[in-house]
């Protein structure tokens, strides 16, 4: 006897195959956003110590602390940046306001999402502790064509007298 209740069940067993591929197809939207997130963060801080190197007479803690601030916009979660039980940025800085060319490289390392840390780590695209590493550097002149070609040379002080 077929009678309008036969197909009762039909849409729980369709959300039933249904659910899953696209809670899968979400993880693999979610992971690259997550470190284009961390990426576009690193960029920023790492463009801003580079000015910040092309004015100082000799980069420190206060520049390292500085991009710190900056690189504190990524939440301290595992899954944006390792944070216990050591923080993992690495910050490089090369080059002062003497220097023709000044650069700052930034390095962290993030987990990867459930399920994707798996088929990472079969590719061989995690690192020995299981992590992502992201990794940004930025160079950039320190000196315009005028100032390094000036007869002062290129110390500050002699542009100022």
């Amino acid at each position: 006897m077929r009678g309008p209740g036969c197909e009762r069940g039909q849409s729980t067993v369709e959300a039933a195959f249904a659910l899953p591929v696209l809670m899968l197809l979400f993880l693999l939207l979610l992971q690259p956003g997550i470190i284009l997130y961390d990426r576009i963060v690193m960029e920023g801080a790492a463009a801003e110590g580079c000015r910040l190197l092309t004015t100082s007479p000799a980069p420190g803690k206060a520049e390292d602390d500085f991009m710190r601030r900056r690189l504190s916009a990524v939440p301290e979660a595992d899954l944006f940046h390792i944070h216990a039980p050591g923080c993992t940025w690495e910050i490089t800085l090369d080059g002062d306001e003497r220097s023709q060319e000044v650069g700052v490289r930034i390095t962290t390392e993030v987990r990867p999402l459930p399920l994707l840390d798996i088929s990472m780590a079969l590719l061989g695209m995690t690192n020995e502790n299981g992590n992502l590493e992201v990794s940004v550097e930025r160079r950039m002149r320190a000196k315009d064509a005028w100032a390094a070609e000036s007869p002062d040379g290129s110390d500050p002080a002699g542009w100022i007298s």
